[in-house]
This record gives C-alpha cells, structure tokens and sequence, in this order.
C-alpha cells in the first residue's frame, strides 16, 4: 500500500509532467500561429502550388519570385530548419519542424532549399554535422542552408556500383594538398554543383573497405569534367564525372584519413532516411487523391463505386498500404526524437517508399489508358503528359540510394540478425 507521502509525490509528478505537456502544446500553438502569419506575409502568392524545377528553381515568369521565397527562407533558417542556427538553421525540433511542413503544405508552399542544395541538406550536410571539424562546418553548412551552395556526390563507378568498396578513383597525397584521378558515374547534379564529396581509395596495401577516405573538393576547376546522361524519360540529373588532376585541400578531408567506410555508411543512411517519404519540410497542397482519378477516368457504377471491382480491390490494397507506410514512417520518426542516430529502419522504409511509389505509378497507367501513354501532343493534358515519364523515371528507385538487394542484406544483417554472406573485403 502507498504512504500518504508516496501518493503525494506521485500526484506532484503526474501534475508536473501534465503542466510540461500543456505548455508544450501551448508553444506548438504559438509557433503555429507564428508560422501561418509569416507565411500570409511573405510567401509569393504566384507560387502556390507551383513546383520547383529538378534544379530547385523555377524557370521564367516565376525565377524571381522563387528567389525571393529561397531568401526570406534561409533569412529564417527554415531550409534546413532543423540544423543548428549558428550554421545556417533554425534550431527547432522534430515538432515545430512538423509543424512547419503542416503550414506549408496547407499554404500551397515548398521549400526549394533542399533541391537547391542538391545532395546538401539531406546527406552531406548532416555527414558534416557528425565528423566534420568545427572550421568545415563553418565553412560549408550555411552555404547548403541557404541554397546558395549546390553540393553532388562521387560515390559509384563504372566497375563500383553494389559494391561500392571495389572504387577504383585514386587520391595522392601531395604534401599539403590530394590530387584526385578517377572516373564516377550517375552523379546527380554534377553539371550544376559547386561542391563534390568524393569516395577515394587512399591506400592501396590494406582490405578494399579500409583503404577510402571521403574528400570534398570544389567543382569549379580544370581537373574536373561532366557530361550528362540521358535517361529514358527525357530529362535526367545523372552525370559521368570525370576527375583528372583533381586538387582537393587536406582540410577537406571529411572524417579520418582511410576511414571513409564509416562516413559513407553513415551518409547512406542519411539518404536513406530521406527517401522513405516524398514530403520535406513543406510541400504541395494536397494532390487529387488516386481513388478520385481513378472515377474521373474509370467512371463509377450505380452505387458510385469505381466501375471496376478487380482495379477498386488493387487500389484499395495500395492506399491501405501507402496509409501503413506514413504511420510507419512516423512511428519512427517520434521514436527517434532527440536521437541524432540513422537507424537500419532506414533501409525498410526505403525498399517500402520504393514499392509504394511505383505501384502507383502502375495503377496511374492503368486507369488513363491511353491517355496516359502519350509523349506529346495536344489531346493530352499536362498531368497525361507526365505519367508515363514519371512511371519511366520511378524504375530508377529501385537502385538509387543503394539498390533494393543492398537494402535486403542490411535488413538481414543489422536487423534480423542473420549471418554476412555478402563477399568481404
């Protein structure tokens, strides 16, 4: 049985942590209101709802507008609102960043930040947060917050893909300085970026894993060439990149000397974490939903079902498990608050991510018919025009960020527990 002073102390909690939610609550309230009237105040109302470009801006009658929202954004640190303000963020947590991509969302905004930045704010950016120096941080994350500083990465190779530890770029050391040669494909963004974080070999004479270190060196120099690569869909980020002499400064060099293994395991996990959903900090209005496309074209029967019961059940199926995965996704997300830790959920969420978007863009193609398989043309609309480029771009999915079989042996390996039967190195 309690004592009468137990009880007392326990109320005292109860009341304690009850006033902490309260208040909580009432500063996610404040925080709201904050945001819904700075963004009445300033963003462009000609971009509602207007999507960047696949370089992060907009081109013509909307380019200066779009520059003037990227300002007032990084003005407020909510590019990256979730990194530190003394490098370029907003310092806010994981429910006032929530909040943030609510309020965006409900106001027909994006934040272009992270596309402007490229691989910046996803990937390099949070790699720097954890192994960079004081002065590297400095130096390179204001830059990415801002999106004034567009960042690639050099990881694959024309005979390093899967097996990313057979890279074959090769970094001397030259005293005070690293000249760089070597050959890396599927950059993305290479041909628009100013900064490139580079997988080398560094030492020849130990294991494959153990002989890489991870430089970031300028773009902009006579020792680096791009050439982009046409994809199937017409348009394409992916560049060959080619590094001939390459100079990159010894303080560039991210993490210790031969243990870039480590950074980039943990810069893949960043990626990952960021493809397991579409939506970032802001976004669109909520799109037609599937099902309401699927009558607009399908047409509806007596009942005003959608006329097709084997194509209703798939599609109920789809949105049940696109539901599944959001409710995942932020399960995970609250699990981890406050933990700076990428965990192997990473890889679920990504092969999941995967699986979701390109069945819808399967069951988008079966319920335009023909009209959405057209090229071009003006007996199509532009949402026709764009389906069977969005199907053919979606296949990529399956390999970018670490194909669907990599993402399979992390799971058995670091979740399930099972043994390594992947080659060692």
């Amino acid at each position: 049985m309690r004592t009468t002073q137990g009880i007392r102390e326990h109320r005292e909690r109860v009341m304690t942590a009850t006033a902490t939610r309260t208040d909580q609550g009432s500063d996610i309230e404040a925080f709201r209101a904050d945001v819904r009237s700075w963004l009445a105040d300033n963003f462009p109302s000609a971009l509602q709802g207007v999507p960047p470009a696949m370089e992060g801006a907009s081109e013509g009658k909307h380019a200066a507008d779009m520059e003037r929202w990227r300002e007032r954004l990084a003005e407020r640190g909510w590019g990256a609102p979730h990194w530190p303000q003394v490098y370029g963020g907003a310092g806010l947590d994981h429910a006032h960043v929530r909040v943030l991509a609510q309020e965006m969302g409900r106001a027909g905004a994006i934040n272009p930040i992270p596309m402007l930045a490229g691989m910046g704010v996803t990937m390099v950016g949070p790699t720097i947060l954890e192994y960079g120096t004081e002065e590297q941080k400095q130096r390179h994350l204001p830059g990415i917050a801002s999106g004034k500083v567009r960042w690639c990465l050099g990881l694959s190779e024309p005979n390093a893909g899967s097996d990313l530890a057979s890279l074959g770029t090769v970094a001397e050391d030259r005293g005070d300085h690293f000249v760089v040669n070597g050959q890396k494909i599927w950059t993305s963004g290479a041909d628009i970026s100013q900064w490139c974080g580079a997988l080398v070999r560094t030492d020849k004479s130990v294991a494959k894993h153990k002989g890489i270190s991870f430089l970031m060196l300028p773009m902009d120099q006579s020792g680096v060439r791009t050439r982009p690569i046409r994809l199937i869909s017409g348009a394409s980020p992916f560049c060959e990149t080619f590094f001939d002499d390459a100079r990159a400064e010894k303080d560039d060099l991210l993490g210790e000397l031969n243990d870039g293994w480590n950074v980039i395991k943990r810069l893949l996990q960043h990626e990952r974490a960021s493809q397991t959903s579409a939506a970032g900090p802001g976004g669109r209005q909520k799109p037609e939903g599937l099902h309401d496309i699927a009558k607009r074209y399908v047409g509806v029967d007596t009942s005003g079902r959608l006329d097709d019961p084997d194509l209703r059940a798939r599609l109920t199926q789809h949105l049940m498990d696109a539901a599944a995965h959001k409710l995942t996704a932020e399960r995970i997300a609250a699990e981890a608050r406050g933990n700076p830790e990428v965990s192997a959920a990473a890889s679920i969420m990504k092969n999941s991510a995967t699986g979701i978007s390109q069945a819808r863009s399967e069951l988008m193609l079966e319920i335009m018919g023909q009209q959405g398989l057209g090229w071009e043309g003006d007996v199509f609309a532009a949402d026709e025009l764009s389906t069977v480029r969005e199907w053919l771009w979606g296949k990529a999915i399956s390999i970018y960020g670490g194909s669907a079989e990599v993402q399979k042996n992390i799971i058995s390996k670091n979740i399930l527990g099972l043994p390594e039967t992947t080659q060692k190195g």
